[in-house]
């Protein structure tokens, strides 16, 4: 099950699409660390006492060298989707017949609610044409930060409903 290549999650998101998986975070913290290094804004930690540049820049360090572990590259914290699917024998959790009722793939099913549809079509077309599909569509620009936005937004009351 293993595969460097491998861009999708167990529990039903498609990596490509996320902006850790597809390294757009990785990308942006880059360049807001090579624009911070330019500017060089090391004496702000003198003037703003209750801002360390030194915190932050070590945060944009992290941001711009992370690697997404990839869950089905082993990687990532201990996970009871991918262990289940290992247990099952199955690649994702969306082709098991109790994902839409599934308590570990609840947290999927309320925060990302296009993966019922992710599932929904894995059992029209068969999971390989699946992931064909969604990587067109990651190639096509599709990403989850329209979705994770939305859906962060309201967590947080900074949009309406």
């Amino acid at each position: 099950m293993e595969d460097e290549n491998c861009k999708f999650g167990v529990c039903g998101v498609y990596c490509g699409q996320c902006p850790n998986g597809n390294g757009r975070v990785k990308v942006i913290a880059g360049e807001l660390k090579r624009l911070v290094d330019t500017v060089r804004y090391e004496w702000m930690d003198s003037v703003v006492k209750s801002f360390k540049f030194s915190d932050f820049r070590k945060g944009l360090e992290w941001f711009a060298s992370a690697q997404c572990p990839m869950c089905l590259n082993g990687g990532g914290a201990p996970c009871e989707n991918r262990k289940c699917a290992r247990e099952k024998r199955l690649k994702s959790c969306l082709l098991c017949d109790e994902y839409l009722a599934c308590k570990r793939t609840e947290y999927q099913r309320e925060w990302y609610p296009f993966v019922i549809d992710n599932y929904n079509s894995v059992k029209q077309v068969g999971f390989e044409k699946y992931l064909e599909e969604e990587e067109e569509r990651a190639k096509a620009g599709v990403d989850l930060m329209g979705h994770l936005e939305r859906r962060c937004c309201k967590v947080i009351k900074l949009e309406e409903e």
